[in-house]
This record gives structure tokens, C-alpha cells and sequence, in this order.
């Protein structure tokens, strides 16, 4: 079964995460299929702190591959974090009040 699920790197006691494609049965630090984004939890305000490659993502989910726990609140973070930076209004919400 593929999921998307973090595999950790950095050095000692300063993770940094790869969110990776993979089998379910290899190694949480091993062989992936594809790299789709990164996480690093320690990043300071200068740092880009998550990126995601949402339509590889889709993709993925798409052809059948599970999401860890933490990959998808990493996804709900980043969308919810999109839409304040695009001013907190999405596209749905603005033709649903302007059809009114």
C-alpha cells in the first residue's frame, strides 16, 4: 500500500521532515517513490517552515494512497494558511454570497 508520510532527517535534536510518497513496508527513512514537500517544526519566523506540493499530493491520494495523521494536519495547516493569505476568502464563498 503507498501512504505519504514523513521521513526524518537533520541532525541530532534539530529534526527536519521530508514529507515522502513510499510503500507502507519500507523504512520510515528509506526508499520513497517521490519527495512532495517538507516540514521543519523548528524553523525560525525568517525560514519557510512547511511546503507542499498539493496537486502531486492529490494525485496520490487520488490513485489510492493513504495519508498519515500528521501529513494531513500538515495539509490542513498549509490550506488554512493559504486562504489567510489570500485575504481569508475563498472562491466558493465569494460566488456563493455574490449569487444572493
Amino acid at each position: 500500500m503507498v501512504t505519504i508520510r514523513l521521513a526524518r532527517h537533520g541532525a541530532k535534536k534539530r529534526p527536519f521532515y521530508q514529507v515522502v510518497v513510499t510503500d507502507s513496508r519500507n523504512a520510515r527513512n528509506g526508499r520513497f517513490i517521490e519527495r512532495v514537500g517538507f516540514f521543519n517544526p523548528i524553523a525560525s519566523e525568517k525560514e519557510e517552515g512547511t511546503r507542499l506540493d498539493l496537486d502531486r499530493i492529490a494525485h496520490w491520494v487520488g490513485q489510492g494512497a493513504t495519508i498519515s495523521d500528521r501529513v494531513a494536519a500538515l495539509i490542513k495547516e498549509v490550506k488554512k494558511s493559504s486562504l489567510i493569505c489570500h485575504g481569508g476568502h475563498d472562491e466558493q464563498a465569494t460566488r456563493r454570497t455574490s449569487t444572493r
